[in-house]
């Protein structure tokens, strides 16, 4: 019995009786090297050693199939292949499986997110940069990421600074606004990726949204990098829905690189090939702004107050409705560059006939990296809606009883 409760006394990680509960994160007390050092013969892992006891956070894995566990809060760059990161209770050890190599500048950067054993969360990370050979440099590298189809900022993306003509560059990921930061870069001629690293291997892949920007960097330099997935294939017309008699919307496999042309675009009605004249593609914007545009212009059949106090004008009124411009970081810079839109609105010289079958072709459409595709498309117009028809049958009045 006495051992029993001994061992439950062993395991109880709480804060002791009596005493006040512990609401701190865990805070690094010291880092080996030291940010700044240059060690040039440096073997060892490098060391971060905490306050109090880390929790472990699961099995760590730094291989390229996706990183979980702890090692989700480390990064280490510029390395070639995996890293090692390993709990040691109250530390973290880190080393990459290649070794450290002569001459480089290593960023090892802690995330936030680190906890204790209390669930207290360290929200704030640090950046310790060490050297096995050169000078630390002071160069600063700053940016924007950007999920340009979607039109919001890019959360976590992986942000690599690849200095050329190397194939390993530095690493960090962007807050929550797509905002990131790289401190002591050496100076040169870089090429900058953004990318929705999906499946956690920080690694680009074939299937994930990026962009890409070469940058000379002297002292401080920015870049935007207005991330898509890139496709090989050009986009293909997916599907057609008839909005009225002489509208059509299109939709595409990929968002377009570029405004369809009507020039690219045949109609043809079934079962003859008959060619049907088209007006213009517009895009879906485009097409909202003309049907609002019409339906203002439209007379008014309502019949007109012609009371004095309808003839009397309005007094004037301050408009104090008007949303305050926009003026973020983020607007500024999606304004740079047009809205990508994987829908076109097609309308015609004249009606569509209902219940009509016509084949859309569309030749040459352009995605957001260039490639070009062809496809068609069979849509159906509908029926027409039937006619109300008017009563015309005579009552004869109910005689009361």
């Amino acid at each position: 019995m006495f051992g029993a409760a001994l061992l439950a006394a062993c395991a109880n990680q709480g804060d002791p009786p009596g005493g006040p509960p512990d609401v701190a994160p865990p805070a690094i007390v010291t880092v080996r090297p030291e940010s700044g050092a240059v060690v040039a013969d440096w073997k060892d892992d490098a060391v971060i050693q905490f306050d109090e006891v880390i929790d472990e956070m699961g099995v760590s894995s730094g291989t390229g199939a996706g990183i979980t566990g702890l090692a989700k809060q480390v990064i280490l760059s510029p390395v070639h292949g995996d890293v090692s990161v390993s709990w040691g209770r109250t530390r973290i050890r880190v080393k990459p499986k290649e070794g450290w190599k002569p001459g480089r500048v290593y960023h090892l950067e802690l995330l936030p997110g680190i906890v204790d054993l209390r669930r207290n969360i360290l929200k704030k990370g640090q950046l310790v940069v060490f050297s096995t050979g050169p000078a630390i440099p002071n160069r600063i590298l700053t940016g924007n990421a950007i999920q340009w189809v979607e039109q919001r900022s890019m959360f976590g993306a992986l942000i690599e600074a690849v200095p050329l003509p190397d194939s390993v560059g530095y690493l960090t990921v962007a807050d929550s606004a797509g905002r990131f930061h790289l401190d002591a870069l050496p100076p040169g001629r870089y090429v900058v990726y953004a990318t929705a690293d999906q499946n956690n291997n920080r690694r680009r892949d074939r299937r994930e949204a990026y962009d890409s920007a070469a940058v000379t960097l002297d002292s401080i330099a920015g870049v935007a990098l207005f991330a898509f997935v890139h496709d090989t294939v050009g986009p293909r017309v997916r599907t057609g829905t008839v909005v009225d008699s002489n509208t059509v919307r299109l939709e595409f496999s990929q968002a377009l690189g570029v405004p369809l042309d009507t020039a690219h675009v045949r109609v043809l009605q079934l079962p003859d090939s008959t060619p049907v004249t088209i007006v213009n593609a517009l895009t879906p914007p485009q097409y909202d702004s003309v049907t609002a545009a019409a339906r203002k212009a439209k007379p008014d059949s309502a019949r007109h107050d012609t009371t004095p106090a309808a003839r009397a004008p309005a007094p004037a009124r301050a408009d104090t409705t008007a949303a305050p411009a926009d003026t973020s970081e983020l607007h500024r810079l999606l304004a740079q560059r047009p809205v990508p839109y994987d829908k076109a609105v097609l309308r015609f010289a004249s009606a569509l006939k209902p219940e009509t079958r016509y084949v859309i072709r569309v030749s040459g459409a352009v995605n957001l990296n260039g490639a070009s595709g062809d496809g068609q498309v069979v849509v159906l117009t509908p029926k027409p809606p039937e006619p109300v028809k008017a009563d015309t049958a005579h009552r004869a009045p109910r005689t009361p009883p």
